[in-house]
């Protein structure tokens, strides 16, 4: 072949490249939450037959063929500077305003509230009051103090920061007094920036996870439970999920066999999902994630409700990648058994066939390891 018969041949596609865009609040921090991210992009990237290429820059962004890994939700203003314009072009979420990704929409303002932030959606808290627990968000002191004294009659309540992760940013309280020391302590500021939740407190809560993930054409959705572990400082943390992937969409999740209480948390989980679609327009995401709880208050009163959403990363991305690893190694698969495991301590086994995220020891946590398993004998 003459050289003016090979440059007349068309330029080979262009690799598919992976990023790593760090920009959230986990990034921080460094550590474990960071080296974890850059795992489970190059499992992506390997998913995809592309190149992790490394962290986000202009270069990489100007790039047709990229995908992004962020370790948090994107606001839509960040995904257009990003290059990102679909579902298809990240593993995670874009929202139109900030406190859509937080704990704060999964709950209505209280009656008579002062204070909301620009773009608040009150169509969208009617809609789903009855599809979560009973609680408020509050953007000021007093809509704070107004919403825990409406709850106070059913016991303790609980004050959640909105980007807690893992249960941190979180306190109990049942008197005014500690209720103005929590206020306090977050500061009038922080509380017309960011808000707080003020929820009411559950006993013997049990948590279920309900997602679907979509990769390349690829969809998945899952249900499972949440497991509790004890960290290096001795307090109660999340621990790793045990899920039931399918492949299909929520649609085929709903057809599997299951207990009553465990399809109404997925009816509850999907009726949510649809109500961010319709209310918040710019929304979508190729990982959603809903955390459903039951419990009783202090009455004795039964609650089912989503306690929060989660369109990025989270502790059960592991067992998601591996359930993706074996629905697109086998096209007949249908259903797969997927569990993360968080081990805080020096004597963390990783059992035979474990698929292995992180093991160290981080500046904040102390050490800890990181693994998914798969079960390999997928139902068809």
């Amino acid at each position: 072949m003459d050289a003016s018969a090979a440059s007349a041949l068309p330029a080979p596609p262009p690799v598919p490249i992976v990023l790593v865009y760090s920009q959230g609040r986990k990034a921080a921090g460094g550590g474990h939450e960071l080296d974890t991210q850059w795992e489970l992009a190059r499992q992506i990237a390997e998913l995809k037959g592309a190149q992790l290429a490394g962290n986000v820059d202009d270069a990489c962004i100007a790039s047709a063929d990229r995908y992004l890994v962020p370790d948090d939700t994107l606001t839509v203003d960040e995904a257009r500077k990003l290059g990102v314009a679909s579902e298809r072009d990240l593993y995670g979420g874009v929202v139109p305003y900030p406190f859509v990704a937080t704990k704060l929409i999964a709950h209505e303002l209280p009656p008579g509230a002062r204070h909301a932030p620009h773009g608040w959606s009150r169509e969208f808290s009617e809609q789903v009051r009855g599809l979560v627990l009973p609680g408020y968000a509050a953007f000021s002191r007093d809509d704070a103090l107004d919403a825990a004294a409406s709850l106070w009659p059913g016991g303790r309540v609980r004050i959640k920061r909105p980007y807690g992760i893992g249960g941190a940013g979180q306190a109990l309280v049942e008197t005014g007094e500690q209720l103005a020391a929590e206020l306090d302590d977050i500061g009038d500021a922080a509380l017309q920036a960011e808000g707080v939740v003020v929820e009411r407190h559950l006993e013997n809560i049990e948590t279920l996870s309900v997602g679907r993930v979509t990769l390349d054409g690829l969809v998945a959705s899952y249900h499972g439970v949440q497991r509790l572990t004890v960290n290096n400082h001795g307090h109660h943390v999340y621990g790793g999920s045990d899920l039931v992937v399918v492949r299909g969409d929520f649609d085929a999740l709903a057809r599997l066999d299951m207990a009553d209480d465990v399809r109404e948390a997925i009816a509850r989980a999907r009726a949510f999902d649809a109500c961010v679609q319709k209310y918040y327009a710019g929304f979508y995401a190729s990982r959603r994630n809903y955390d459903v709880g039951w419990g009783a208050d202090a009455n004795g009163t039964h609650y089912c409700g989503v306690l929060e959403q989660s369109w990025r990363l989270g502790g059960a991305s592991g067992a998601e990648i591996g359930a993706l690893r074996v629905l697109q190694a086998d096209p007949n698969a249908h259903t797969v058994r997927a569990s993360t495991w968080e081990i805080y301590g020096a004597h963390a086994e990783v059992p035979a066939g474990a698929c292995l995220i992180y093991h160290g020891t981080d500046p904040q946590a102390g050490e800890i390891t990181k693994f998914y398993t798969v079960d390999g004998s997928s139902e068809t």
